[in-house]
């Protein structure tokens, strides 16, 4: 079922990925870039809420005066910092659904990557109420709203003794140090957790991105300034505890849930909150996916040369002191908890080469569930079919259009992802004349499912990363199924058509 669900949502995605990647560029789609996307919106929010502090008054009388002025009389400049604080903060939390939409269709979430996808959810728990609190600080009819029916919520949870709801049964009960609290809490107190939640989210992985490209900052900004300019944020009227507001434009982006306090009771809403929040947590192990095994180290081929550290996503090898007797000092060491079993530093081990002639193929670092020798006899073996075109394809396991090339009947070998593959097993598939062309077939940019494997095997290619290509492999015999422009090819059936024709030229 959840295979299933997963399936519907990834060819959603990718419906949407191929004219947003034509229109954007690959590298520049924004749906590449949802997670840097969300940290640079909190910038602009930041930026523009510490202008917005220098002129807010923190008092009953004087909060919701200093907004106006800086909406009306300093509108050049206020007024646009008030819109783009509100704007970019609807963003994020567009950004944020997305992503967290986009993780689970693509199965980013599960085996060794719960820590990151359940980390998420205490981070969406303090972006709500920052959000919130800052409509609290306007004190509008909206804030109003927002401060009574918060304080009934707060007041449904049996820890409080005292009713804050009663806090706002009229004007004269609510002091200055409600809104210095809130201040703190909005622009201090809640941004100092969501910094250490973001570091806590993101700090399991290798290089991870935290801005996206300038050109994307450029023109999301831009965006946000044409918004600004043309619907600029305001306030409702100011808010008078002793009349009820008729009439609300309500921010569905923050406050979707507050209607249901109305409708149902808060004690419903914290229900559907929590369940919400719990099944999100528990997603990783229901069901829970069948147990690789984590890459092996063979101390006796390992020189400790730390290229499988550089290339790891998800940092589960490091190098620690080394415990035999040779020469070396160091030696890799995988952790298993951290290892996805993608592959990934197999082919970055320089000893992971198909040319050895004496002994065993086992390389410093391996896959015992899918070898370097086995990948190596796969070659061999497809050679010996004798069908024609002699075109190999070396494919993401978890990519359909593999299944897609094997039904139209060219030789595909699965890998667990396409970094996996070493560039010396290009090179021995066509100098050994195993094949005449090598296509491979992997995730495209940003959508890769370990992160760098599309990444890291165009930059050996290029030969701008160890280990490289040797200088003899033709590389016009070699194409990337998921870089090049394929003059109008839909589908990876169409590429490996145009590509063989091409060698065949």
């Amino acid at each position: 079922m959840i295979e299933r669900v997963h399936r519907i949502g990834q060819g959603m995605f990718l419906a949407l990925q191929k004219p947003m990647s034509r229109a954007f560029e690959s590298t520049a789609n924004p749906l590449n870039h949802l997670g840097v996307l969300t940290i640079f919106f909190l910038w602009v929010v930041l930026i523009s809420g510490i202008w917005l502090l220098i002129f807010f008054s923190t008092s009953v009388s004087g909060a919701f005066d200093s907004v106006e002025y800086l909406t009306n009389e300093q509108w050049y400049l206020g007024g646009v910092m008030r819109s783009l604080h509100r704007y970019a903060s609807d963003a994020a939390i567009v950004t944020i659904f997305v992503h967290i939409l986009r993780e689970f269709m693509f199965n980013h979430y599960r085996r060794n990557r719960w820590f990151t996808w359940v980390s998420g959810v205490p981070l969406v728990w303090i972006i709500f109420p920052l959000g919130i609190t800052g409509y609290w600080l306007v004190w509008d009819e909206l804030a109003q709203y927002v401060a009574i029916s918060s304080a009934e919520l707060m007041d449904s949870i049996p820890i409080f003794t005292d009713s804050m709801a009663g806090n706002f049964l009229n004007d004269d009960l609510v002091s200055d140090r409600f809104f210095t609290l809130m201040a703190f809490f909005h622009l201090i107190g809640m941004p100092i957790f969501l910094v250490f939640g973001i570091w806590l989210h993101v700090f399991r992985l290798t290089s991870p991105r935290i801005n996206p490209p300038r050109r994307m900052m450029a023109a999301t900004l831009l965006c946000l300034l044409v918004l600004s300019a043309v619907y600029p944020a305001v306030s409702h009227e100011q808010a008078d505890l002793a009349m009820t507001p008729m009439v609300l434009r309500l921010d569905w982006f923050y406050l979707h849930f507050y209607p249901l306090i109305q409708i149902t009771s808060p004690g419903w809403v914290w229900l559907m909150l929590i369940a919400t929040s719990g099944v999100i947590v528990i997603a990783p192990w229901a069901p829970r996916e069948k147990a690789e095994s984590p890459a092996l180290v063979t101390l006796d081929y390992c020189n400790g040369c730390e290229r499988c550290v550089d290339d790891c996503p998800f940092g589960a090898v490091e190098m620690v002191p080394r415990t035999d007797d040779t020469n070396y000092s160091h030696q890799a060491e995988v952790d298993p908890d951290l290892c996805t079993s993608c592959g990934i530093c197999v082919g970055a081990c320089p000893t992971a080469t198909p040319f050895r002639s004496r002994g065993d193929l086992v390389p410093g670092i391996d896959l015992p569930d899918r070898s370097a020798a086995t990948l190596r006899d796969e070659i061999v073996a497809a050679d010996e079919q004798g069908a024609t075109p002699r075109v190999l394809v070396f494919g993401c396991r978890d990519d359909r259009q593999l299944r897609d090339l094997q039904e139209a009947g060219a030789r595909c070998i699965p890998v667990n992802c396409v970094g996996q593959l070493p560039p010396s097993y290009i090179d021995f598939a066509l100098s050994r004349d195993h094949a005449d062309g090598i296509m491979l077939l992997g995730c495209e940019n940003g959508l890769c499912t370990y992160r760098f494997g599309a990444n890291w095997t165009e930059q050996r290619l290029a030969r701008q990363r160890d280990p490289m290509v040797r200088r003899r492999v033709d590389l016009s015999r070699v194409a990337l199924g998921w870089q090049a422009p394929w003059s109008g090819c839909r589908n990876a059936v169409d590429k490996y058509k145009e590509f063989t024709a091409s060698l065949a030229k």
